[in-house]
Protein backbone atom coordinates (compact mmCIF):
# COMPACT_ATOMS: atom_id res chain seq x y z
CA UNK A 1 0.00 0.00 0.00
CA UNK A 2 1.19 3.57 -1.10
CA UNK A 3 0.47 6.28 1.26
CA UNK A 4 -0.19 9.52 -0.59
CA UNK A 5 -1.40 11.78 2.28
CA UNK A 6 0.87 12.38 5.26
CA UNK A 7 -0.69 13.85 8.25
CA UNK A 8 1.70 15.07 11.28
CA UNK A 9 1.01 17.20 14.34
CA UNK A 10 3.08 18.57 17.39
CA UNK A 11 2.14 17.89 21.03
CA UNK A 12 4.66 20.38 23.60
CA UNK A 13 3.84 20.08 27.43
CA UNK A 14 3.23 23.70 28.83
CA UNK A 15 2.69 24.45 32.69
CA UNK A 16 0.79 21.33 34.39
CA UNK A 17 -0.90 19.32 32.55
CA UNK A 18 -1.52 21.39 29.53
CA UNK A 19 -0.71 20.65 25.81
CA UNK A 20 -0.26 22.79 23.38
CA UNK A 21 -1.48 20.78 19.81
CA UNK A 22 -0.30 22.43 16.44
CA UNK A 23 -1.80 20.88 12.95
CA UNK A 24 -0.88 22.96 9.94
CA UNK A 25 -2.80 26.51 10.43
CA UNK A 26 -4.50 25.10 13.79
CA UNK A 27 -4.35 25.08 17.27
CA UNK A 28 -5.71 22.98 19.90
CA UNK A 29 -5.14 22.67 23.78
CA UNK A 30 -5.28 19.45 26.19
CA UNK A 31 -5.47 19.53 29.87
CA UNK A 32 -6.94 17.53 32.69
CA UNK A 33 -9.32 17.47 35.49
CA UNK A 34 -8.59 19.75 38.68
CA UNK A 35 -8.45 16.39 40.36
CA UNK A 36 -5.95 15.33 38.03
CA UNK A 37 -3.18 17.91 38.48
CA UNK A 38 -4.69 19.42 35.93
CA UNK A 39 -6.50 23.02 35.01
CA UNK A 40 -9.29 21.84 33.34
CA UNK A 41 -9.21 24.55 30.66
CA UNK A 42 -9.76 22.38 27.41
CA UNK A 43 -10.52 18.56 26.53
CA UNK A 44 -8.47 15.65 27.44
CA UNK A 45 -7.00 13.37 25.21
CA UNK A 46 -9.76 10.44 25.60
CA UNK A 47 -12.19 13.36 24.26
CA UNK A 48 -9.79 13.99 20.99
CA UNK A 49 -9.33 10.53 20.40
CA UNK A 50 -13.32 9.79 20.60
CA UNK A 51 -14.06 13.47 18.79
CA UNK A 52 -11.71 12.00 16.27
CA UNK A 53 -13.91 8.77 15.49
CA UNK A 54 -17.25 10.79 15.86
CA UNK A 55 -15.80 13.51 13.55
CA UNK A 56 -14.26 10.90 10.91
CA UNK A 57 -17.79 8.93 10.81
CA UNK A 58 -19.55 12.02 10.14
CA UNK A 59 -17.18 13.30 7.37
CA UNK A 60 -16.82 10.03 5.57
CA UNK A 61 -20.96 9.33 6.18
CA UNK A 62 -21.05 12.93 3.97
CA UNK A 63 -18.69 11.41 1.52
CA UNK A 64 -20.65 8.43 0.96
CA UNK A 65 -23.59 10.39 1.07
CA UNK A 66 -23.23 12.54 -2.18
CA UNK A 67 -21.14 9.78 -3.76
CA UNK A 68 -24.28 7.01 -3.56
CA UNK A 69 -26.46 10.16 -4.07
CA UNK A 70 -28.35 9.86 -0.78
CA UNK A 71 -30.35 13.48 0.24
CA UNK A 72 -29.11 13.86 3.96
CA UNK A 73 -31.16 15.59 6.06
CA UNK A 74 -28.68 15.17 8.82
CA UNK A 75 -25.98 12.81 10.22
CA UNK A 76 -25.20 12.51 13.86
CA UNK A 77 -22.93 9.98 15.74
CA UNK A 78 -21.96 10.00 19.70
CA UNK A 79 -19.29 8.02 20.86
CA UNK A 80 -18.79 6.36 24.65
CA UNK A 81 -16.50 4.08 25.82
CA UNK A 82 -15.21 2.97 29.39
CA UNK A 83 -11.68 1.99 30.64
CA UNK A 84 -9.77 1.40 33.32
CA UNK A 85 -7.90 4.88 34.32
CA UNK A 86 -5.57 2.75 36.95
CA UNK A 87 -3.80 1.80 34.31
CA UNK A 88 -2.21 5.19 32.89
CA UNK A 89 -2.08 5.38 36.60
CA UNK A 90 0.65 2.88 36.61
CA UNK A 91 -1.87 1.01 39.87
CA UNK A 92 -2.85 -1.67 37.55
CA UNK A 93 -0.51 -3.64 35.24
CA UNK A 94 -2.74 -6.45 34.47
CA UNK A 95 -5.37 -4.51 32.24
CA UNK A 96 -5.25 -2.93 29.13
CA UNK A 97 -5.13 0.83 28.80
CA UNK A 98 -7.34 1.46 26.25
CA UNK A 99 -11.10 1.41 25.85
CA UNK A 100 -12.63 -1.58 26.65
CA UNK A 101 -15.48 -1.11 23.81
CA UNK A 102 -16.88 1.90 22.03
CA UNK A 103 -20.33 2.45 21.15
CA UNK A 104 -20.99 4.87 18.42
CA UNK A 105 -24.94 5.79 18.17
CA UNK A 106 -25.13 7.11 14.62
CA UNK A 107 -28.60 8.93 13.69
CA UNK A 108 -29.14 9.08 9.60
CA UNK A 109 -31.66 11.29 8.86
CA UNK A 110 -32.35 10.56 5.52
CA UNK A 111 -35.41 8.53 3.25
CA UNK A 112 -33.64 5.43 3.61
CA UNK A 113 -34.81 1.77 5.27
CA UNK A 114 -33.87 0.52 8.04
CA UNK A 115 -31.56 -2.00 6.41
CA UNK A 116 -30.70 0.75 3.86
CA UNK A 117 -29.22 3.04 7.32
CA UNK A 118 -27.59 -0.49 8.22
CA UNK A 119 -25.88 -1.21 5.06
CA UNK A 120 -25.01 3.16 4.98
CA UNK A 121 -23.01 2.82 8.30
CA UNK A 122 -21.42 -0.33 8.33
CA UNK A 123 -20.09 1.72 4.26
CA UNK A 124 -19.03 4.10 6.17
CA UNK A 125 -17.16 2.47 8.79
CA UNK A 126 -15.42 0.43 6.67
CA UNK A 127 -14.00 3.42 4.87
CA UNK A 128 -13.28 5.30 7.98
CA UNK A 129 -9.39 6.07 8.36
CA UNK A 130 -10.02 6.52 12.29
CA UNK A 131 -12.10 3.09 12.58
CA UNK A 132 -9.52 1.53 10.44
CA UNK A 133 -6.65 2.46 13.10
CA UNK A 134 -9.24 1.03 16.01
CA UNK A 135 -10.46 -1.99 14.50
CA UNK A 136 -6.67 -2.73 13.37
CA UNK A 137 -3.09 -3.03 14.63
CA UNK A 138 -1.20 0.41 13.13
CA UNK A 139 2.42 0.16 14.06
CA UNK A 140 3.95 2.60 16.15
CA UNK A 141 7.10 4.02 16.04
CA UNK A 142 8.76 5.96 18.36
CA UNK A 143 12.06 8.02 17.57
CA UNK A 144 13.96 9.36 20.25
CA UNK A 145 15.78 12.63 20.45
Amino acid sequence: MASNKFVKITAEGKEKFLIELKAGDFTAYIDQPEAMGGGNTAPTPLHYFLWSLGGCIVTIGKIVAKQQRIELRGLECSVEGGLNTAVFMGKDHEDRAGFEDLTLVVKVDADLTPEQKKAFVEEIDARCPISDNILKSTPIKFEIQ
